[in-house]
């Protein structure tokens, strides 16, 4: 079985509390895109799990994809598997692509051995992986609360727009882009502006993490400034990660280009 786990971006990214466990609430807008990786996963004799494309730092023990099978063969007899990943959505970008690798390896476990496992079974698995992992079980958009595996269907269709989304190099970390960040209130609705044109976005709808790590890489604030000069209707950097997006009406221009280092990535919402 082949599949393509795909990424997302975040429309807005409020941190507003410190949580006792230590994590973080926060509200979002989750909206899928199509940089997408390649998953396979067939019975084979014996375990096997190998990895192509973009490097994967950390021993192979650690990925998601494995805990992933290894929550479900826990709880089901699975036979053993042959994985393979081709890793394509940089990793530390804050596009999720980790947490939807894992997602989409339980929902092919789910299908190829018939385990009748519904939507909410599987985001309750996936919420033990990450949290944003639940996320990539329905793939659609959602307003995200608490941890970020809180979610509400939100009625957002970009269907009229293209996405470039700019990856600078920039492993950040979790824990970076959180150690300078202040979580505060929000003093609008998200919800409500998000539903409003995409036009209205730009004054209000902000990604808290950029006023923490725009100051620290400045390659990311100019990125987004190409973005707008290009004629992006809405740009932000994604997530904690360092990618940053712009929102275009219609297609991409063609003479938009950035530095032969920096991953691109252009398509239809």
């Amino acid at each position: 079985m082949l599949q393509f786990p795909n990424a997302k971006i975040n429309l807005g990214l409020a941190v507003t509390a410190k949580r006792p466990d230590g994590f973080h609430n926060l509200q979002s807008c989750f909206y899928p895109v199509k940089w997408c990786d390649a998953l396979e996963i067939l019975p084979d004799e014996t375990d096997c799990f190998s990895m192509s494309g973009l490097p994967v730092p950390g021993n192979a023990e650690s990925n998601l994809i494995l805990k992933a099978y290894n929550l479900l063969k826990a709880d089901f007899n699975l036979p053993p598997v042959h994985i393979h990943l081709h890793k394509v959505i940089p990793m530390g970008a804050g596009l999720g692509g980790g947490s939807s690798d894992a997602a989409f390896a339980l929902k092919m476990l789910n299908d190829l051995f018939e385990l009748k496992l519904a939507s909410e079974a599987l985001q309750n698995y996936s919420r033990q992986l990450g949290s944003d992992c639940a996320f990539f079980i329905d793939n659609k958009p959602v307003m995200a609360i608490e941890k970020g595996d809180v979610f509400k269907p939100i009625a957002l269709d970009l269907s009229g727009y293209s996405c470039v989304i700019v990856y600078p190099g920039l492993h950040i970390t979790t824990a970076e882009a959180y150690g300078n960040i202040v979580p505060k209130v929000l003093d609008y609705d998200m919800e409500q502006l998000l539903l409003q044109d995409v036009s209205t976005w730009k004054k209000h709808l902000k990604n808290d993490f950029e006023e923490a790590l725009f100051p620290k890489y400045p390659a990311l604030p100019l990125i987004k400034e190409q973005l707008y000069e290009a004629g992006a209707v809405y740009t932000s950097m994604t997530g904690s990660g360092s990618a940053v997006y712009g929102l275009f009406k219609g297609e991409v221009p063609a003479n938009l280009v950035f530095s032969q280092n920096y991953l691109v990535w252009k398509g239809l919402l």
